[in-house]
């Protein structure tokens, strides 16, 4: 099982001593939020981008996806009625795939909640036609880079957009080209009826990218989620994609939070292992 951790739970860390400190704990993949960097992709220069690739090279790390793609912009919108702002919104993904391989990164995962809920007048169904063809267009320039746009259902607790695993393999088969896939969620997954191991093994086929957390919005083993059948499911599917820890309660602290997380599903694995 490869592990990374997000970038933003590092804080106002440099990154040469947040990546440092992610190998240390046993972390070998970081996940990036460029808003870390630059609110937009298109403000970070080459120069820049080569220089956060050395920094994780430099601490044994590789940069593996990118997240919160909208997040601090205006004027995008992944499931708005007007085409000219899906037009733009899709421009912006091929920016965000270009930024994602200069990283050395080949995931984009698409959350991004408040630039997707559904606008005013606008029904579920149509939101999907208009997300689907955001992203069918943004295709051809992810392909290009190398790069998979994984789709991420979130709970209610975010938005009314895409709340179920069900509906993020409907917008993926909808789109039908394998550069979108599917994107699952612990955090998520948990405010469903299904079981988040029950959803793994119905919808693995499409899985990109996994997000390990807890409904406290913590990292695992801080809340009440059992993580043993997670992996479990896991294993089964033989996933071989990254499993990444995302927080967004950092009460406990980085150190902690980064250190125990890893800690935690190491000891997972230990136990299937061993059973």
């Amino acid at each position: 099982m490869k592990f990374a951790i997000c970038n933003e739970t590092f804080q106002d860390w440099p990154f040469d001593k947040a990546f440092a400190f992610a190998a240390e704990c046993g972390y070998s993949g970081i996940e990036m939020a460029h808003f870390t960097i630059a609110d937009y992709a298109t403000d970070i220069p080459t120069a820049r981008r080569a220089e956060v690739r050395r920094q994780a090279e430099a601490a044994g790390l590789q940069i593996v996806a990118m997240h919160w793609l909208l997040a601090k912009t205006e004027g995008l919108y992944l499931t708005s009625p007007d085409a000219d702002v899906r037009k733009q919104t899709t421009a912006y993904f091929g920016e965000l795939a270009k930024l994602c391989a200069d990283f050395g990164g080949n995931t984009l995962v698409l959350g991004s909640p408040q630039q997707r809920n559904l606008l005013p007048g606008v029904t579920h169904d149509e939101a999907m036609k208009y997300a689907a063809d955001t992203l069918a267009s943004a295709a051809p320039t992810l392909e290009d880079n190398g790069v998979t746009l994984a789709v991420e259902p979130l709970g209610p607790e975010e938005g009314d957009f895409l709340r179920t695993a069900q509906l993020g393999a409907e917008l993926v088969a909808m789109i039908g080209l394998p550069q979108v896939r599917l994107h699952l969620d612990v955090k998520a997954m948990s405010t469903e009826s299904i079981a988040p191991a029950d959803l793994i093994r119905r919808h693995h086929a499409l899985l990109a990218h996994f997000h390990a957390n807890d409904p406290n919005r913590q990292g695992p083993g801080f809340g009440e989620i059992d993580f043993l059948p997670i992996f479990e499911a896991l294993g089964e599917v033989d996933y071989q994609g990254w499993v990444s820890v995302e927080v967004f309660d950092y009460a406990p602290g980085v150190e902690r939070l980064a250190r125990e997380s890893i800690e935690y599903m190491q000891a997972c694995l230990k136990k299937l292992a061993g059973s």
